[in-house]
């Protein structure tokens, strides 16, 4: 399975071939922020408990004809949805991190530019 940086991410969205960003989050918190373009496939809990039915009835609402990025809150329940997309045949990456990861990418607060060095040292 494959992850994207915030920093890959925000680049190939700004390409003339931008991914689709499936974000997996229940639609309280997508509404509270979320990636400007991004869809919303509230399967987050879903996903979190084993039942991937809901992403499965939810197929027809994700483009397969350019690579879908999944996006959750830190990372984790996105890889679930990212093996069931890999598996059903899409181009799928989790954007590693999460939501926290992009907004803390987007604002380079401290966390994120402690964490990125931390990354590099290691």
């Amino acid at each position: 399975m494959s992850k994207i940086s915030p920093s890959e991410l925000e680049e190939r969205l700004s390409s003339d071939d931008p991914p689709s960003v499936l974000d997996i989050r229940p639609s309280d918190a997508y509404e509270r922020g979320s990636i400007d373009g991004s869809h919303n496939v509230p399967v987050y809990d879903d996903l979190r408990r084993g039942d991937e039915a809901a992403l499965r009835d939810s197929l027809s609402e994700i483009p397969d004809d350019r690579p879908v990025v999944t996006v959750c809150k830190a990372g984790v329940v996105a890889t679930k949805a990212t093996d069931l997309l890999e598996s059903e045949g899409y181009d799928a990456l989790t954007l590693a991190g999460g939501i926290r990861r992009w907004t803390g990418y987007r604002n380079q607060s401290l966390g994120y530019r402690l964490s990125s060095f931390l990354r590099q040292l290691v």
